[in-house]
């Protein structure tokens, strides 16, 4: 797994052993930032359920200005912060050992693009939607990775689905504010 392009371009990343993380497949890490590339430089993204930190980090070296990486898990924090430093874009970054959603509905932080990346078989995705979307820069993004047979509303508060693809057993969703 490697950074795709920008100031990090071909930096390899780590990855937790075992079933702990999903890194998310290459071809659909490409596919998600072919549909945002023009909308990420200066802005501030939120990593949820980082695993290894790549979305989050691929982001950052594409000229995002920051991003705060979510994960509960203490192995892949570890983690994240090698990619981070391997990348030279640790500086940039907040990476915080916390469960998502109760970091979600207690900060006071804003965004303009979240990535969400849940264990598959968890409702997470449809519990933190209505809390992210008022906490969404005007213009911002939310994007959720889940299993390709997942159904997720159409509309979140004033966020709607731009896009839905599948690939594979994945599928992305890609909400924006309407």
């Amino acid at each position: 797994m490697r950074v795709i392009t920008g100031s990090a371009r071909g930096v390899r990343m780590e990855t937790l052993e075992g079933e702990a993380t999903r890194p998310t497949a290459d071809r659909v890490k490409q596919a998600l930032f072919n549909s945002i590339q023009f909308d990420i430089e200066g802005r501030a993204v939120l990593d949820v359920f980082a695993g290894s930190g790549q979305l989050g980090i691929e982001a950052l070296s594409r000229g995002a200005d920051n991003c705060i990486f979510l994960e509960s898990n203490p192995d892949a924090i570890t983690v994240i912060g090698k990619n981070l430093r391997a990348a030279k874009l640790f500086q940039k970054a907040t990476v915080l050992t916390v469960d998502a959603l109760a970091f979600c509905r207690r900060t006071n932080d804003t965004f303009d693009i979240v990535f969400m990346d849940p264990p598959y078989a968890s409702n997470y995705v449809e519990e933190l939607l209505p809390v992210l979307a008022p906490k969404m820069n005007v213009g911002g993004t939310i994007i959720c990775e889940t299993d390709a047979e997942k159904q997720l509303p159409e509309r979140v508060e004033d966020f709607v689905i731009a896009r839905s693809q599948k690939y594979g057993n994945t599928r992305l969703w890609i909400y924006k504010r309407e």
